[in-house]
């Protein structure tokens, strides 16, 4: 018999202490049920993402003394646990003190070495760095210290041995990115089988939530336990971490898998959870088969979760959210009602002259669906009045140091609505409320910069900035149909069309709305951001060209064709977007408050860029130039 505990615990990024705190409890929950083996996260101890906190020599000291505190508590069991290890005498590339991802394990209050190594820990092997990753910034990796050794990986890659109860087993401990090699020349699992007969594969991780990335785990996971044919027991941590402008949920979803490749026992999300396993019995334990959940499903927990624990992280307890009557913003509110109380929600409605009775009276009704605190706060007096005193006080020109008035046109007058509803109404109501304002934007309205800067795009946090259109659609009937059971986003919401209001052209009531065509544009914007190779407008007038555009984009087909009836209003199009893209919604996205992701890539960090403007490749301009003559 031997007893595995998956410790799945939620760790706090840069709080080694309450980290080793919720490590020694766990442990004293594992003893009492006579567990022999306990394993924890990836840097279980420090967290991952700290930014440049792993340069602070005072917060690696820490780090290392919270993990001595474990190692000490592992007499009579096995505990195995993700920290950083410092080889003081040594330096990374940078010229600060060596810094490893390292996998410890302690038995009786002492390390143990893997099998003919010099550190009495496994280091990871393989470096992410993609997406949220960073991981060659502050860590060494055993293919460097291989190098610097003058050796090859394989001779540094090694199981640990240990003895439980009278019985020798040989581990192969991995790190996360150790057992997902698909596009890497090395594959740490593959050396440690050639290597050695293992008795069973440990990957401790720290990853955060992506749609979909479950799936693919149990695929890749399972199939490297059943090639094997042995059980691989992986563990993730939960909670929330950050890189900045990029906020992730992890979810924990901690697996148990059997000799055949199958899930055997699995941690609820998003839920710290000691999950005890008789190594011995896992064969005869049945396989499950992941219960079949939605996207939006998935989509909506993460979400939750990750806006209470944003919440709980800023002591935040009041939200203030400007209500539009439009769709965004509804699911914003009954998001945040579900999260901290429709008593600590207070919903504001900023109506101007543009605003119908329609979205007014939906704003209402949602308020009231919900039962949270409404207010309406009109907004025409102010921002008349700050028309009048731009277009009344005369600016001195210098050169003939004549007098002239500024000139107010209508977008300009668009702006100042919405920079009054937030920097002013919003920020106003927050500070009387004791909380804080958010941000309700989109992912496609986030992709192009439909939004003001210091107006609809302030805000604490950007709940929905991760989401295109059609899954904020979606997110509605979700909530409707399955967490409240009841219509509390109005069927009137879900059903008027899309319009920011900020002028006559966007009378709702007249079916003028947003100039994003949603079902269109949602895929087109995804294509330049979410697709592994991102497409640029090169890519999108080959697909047109070829009649496979919708294909590609994964919207309806027929779409480009009704949108835009000749290649000059299709070129007109993608152009006027790309244009945006790259180059004022840049600089909007780098002022923009932290999003919440959920995606296989979301704007922050997970998405680098840099302000060097649209540019269009010598096939574009060829193709376009051969799609004008045409027509």
């Amino acid at each position: 018999m031997l007893k595995i505990a998956m410790a799945q615990m939620e760790v706090i990024p840069g709080h080694p202490d309450k980290n080793a705190a919720t490590m020694l409890r766990m442990i004293a929950e594992a003893r009492e049920q006579d567990t022999d083996i306990i394993i924890f996260p990836e840097m279980a101890i420090p967290g991952y993402l700290l930014g440049d906190t792993w340069e602070q020599t005072s917060f690696l000291t820490d780090c290392e003394h919270y993990g001595q505190e474990i190692i000490a508590a592992s007499q009579g069991l096995t505990v195995m646990f993700g920290n950083i290890a410092m080889d003081w005498e040594k330096t990374n590339n940078d010229g600060r003190v060596r810094k490893y991802n390292a996998f410890f394990t302690a038995q009786d209050g002492q390390l143990l070495t893997p099998v003919g190594q010099s550190y009495p820990y496994v280091i990871k092997t393989l470096m992410p760095n993609y997406r949220e990753f960073d991981d060659t910034r502050h860590f060494f990796s055993l293919q460097q210290l291989a190098i610097e050794e003058g050796i090859t990986p394989a001779e540094l890659i090694a199981p640990v041995s240990l003895t439980v109860r009278g019985k020798n087993y040989h581990i192969g401990c991995l790190l996360c990115e150790d057992g997902w090699s698909d596009n890497y020349a090395l594959e740490p699992l593959q050396i440690l089988k050639e290597k050695a007969s293992i008795d069973m594969f440990v990957n401790i991780s720290a990853s955060p939530y992506t749609l979909g990335k479950n799936d693919k785990r149990h695929r890749v996971f399972g199939q490297q336990a059943k090639d094997a044919g042995v059980p691989l027991f992986y563990v993730n941590a939960i909670g929330l971490q950050n890189n900045g402008k990029t906020v992730y949920t992890f979810d924990g979803a901690s697996t148990a898998y059997n000799d055949k490749g199958g899930v055997c026992l699995t941690c609820t999300t998003y839920q710290e959870e000691l999950t005890i396993v008789d190594l011995d019995k896992l064969p005869s334990i049945p396989e499950i088969t992941p219960a079949a959940e939605s996207d939006i499903a998935h989509i909506y927990r993460a979400l939750h979760y990750g806006i209470r624990r944003f919440l709980e992280n800023i002591h935040m307890q009041k939200v203030v959210i400007g209500i539009s009557g439009g769709i965004d913003s509804a699911v914003a509110a009954a998001l945040y009602a579900k999260v901290v109380g429709p008593e600590n929600l207070l919903l504001v409605n900023m109506p101007s002259v543009f605003n119908s009775a329609t979205t007014k009276g939906l704003s209402k009704k949602l308020a009231d669906n919900l039962g949270c605190q409404y207010a309406v706060i009109p907004i025409q007096e102010s921002v008349d009045h700050t028309v009048k005193q731009l277009s009344e006080t005369p600016i001195t020109y210098l050169t003939d140091m004549s007098n002239q008035n500024l000139t107010v046109s209508s977008f300009v007058t668009e702006n100042i609505q919405a920079r009054d509803r937030s920097a002013r109404v919003l920020a106003g109501a927050a500070a009387a409320f004791g909380g804080g304002f958010t941000c309700n934007a989109n992912k496609a309205e986030t992709t192009v910069g439909y939004s003001t800067l210091y107006g609809d795009q302030s805000g604490f946090l950007a709940a929905l900035a991760d989401l295109w259109k059609y899954q904020v659609y979606d997110l509605a009937h979700y909530m409707n149909d399955v967490i409240y059971g009841r219509e509390v986003v109005p069927q009137g919401i879900i059903d008027i069309v899309p319009s920011a209001e900020l002028s006559s052209a966007q009378n709702v009531d007249e079916g003028k709305g947003d100039p994003l065509k949603y079902p269109y544009h949602d895929y087109l914007f995804r294509s330049f951001i979410e697709r592994w190779q991102k497409a640029a407008p090169e890519d999108i007038l080959e697909w047109y060209a070829a009649g496979t555009l919708e294909e590609n984009l994964g919207c309806a087909p027929g779409l480009a064709a009704k949108y835009f009836p000749t290649a000059q209003e299709f070129i007109a199009d993608l152009e006027r977007w790309w244009n945006l893209f790259t180059g004022m919604a840049v600089a909007k996205r780098i002022q923009a408050p932290p999003i919440l992701a959920i995606s296989r890539r979301a704007y922050g960090f997970d998405h680098r860029e840099a302000q060097n403007g649209p540019y269009y490749t010598l096939k574009y301009r060829q193709l376009k130039q051969q799609l004008l003559q045409a027509n």
